[in-house]
């Protein structure tokens, strides 16, 4: 298949949460592997997961579809508890754990792949600027862009998506 024959994937990453951090991951991943070519724009709190040093957590406060197995039963959690102080560092521990017992890679193993792959990883110029972020505080192969260095891809691509 030649350059311009190839199918490619476009997504916009605006969520910097746990949980909304593999979505794009696992389709550019899969988008690559299926010898696509693939761009993630990441922007707002998107930006964070392309920092050196993650510290991701999950919210179950506002995700009333978050349902945790517990017990053979799958629970969901009341906004008014999961508000309370430690309910989300509690929710973090049991998703970090049940990915580690199901052996799902980390976000930081799906943007080594993602990398090595050829997915193109931009960090948003705009957000860098807004959240003071330097481009040292970026893992090794981001490219830094605009609006316009998305939209460029963007109305290439066979899909385009915003998470």
């Amino acid at each position: 298949m030649t350059a311009e024959n190839r199918k490619s994937l476009s997504i916009i990453v605006s969520k910097g949460t746990l949980d909304w951090a593999y979505p794009p991951f696992i389709l550019a991943t899969t988008a690559a592997a299926m010898d696509m070519d693939a761009t993630l724009f990441f922007t707002f709190y998107g930006l964070g997961l392309l920092k050196k040093q993650l510290d991701l957590e999950v919210s179950p406060l506002g995700n009333p579809a978050m349902k945790m197995p517990v017990g053979g039963l799958h629970l969901g959690m009341p906004n008014l508890v999961a508000a309370l102080p430690g309910v989300t560092a509690g929710a973090t521990a049991m998703m970090k754990n049940m990915i580690a017992k199901k052996g799902v890679a980390s976000i930081e193993e799906l943007r080594d792949i993602a990398l090595e792959s050829g997915v193109k990883l931009v960090a948003c110029q705009m957000t860098m600027d807004l959240f003071e972020f330097k481009k040292e505080d970026m893992i090794e192969g981001v490219c830094f862009g605009g609006a316009a260095t998305y939209l460029e891809e963007a109305v290439k691509a066979d899909v385009n998506l915003f998470i």
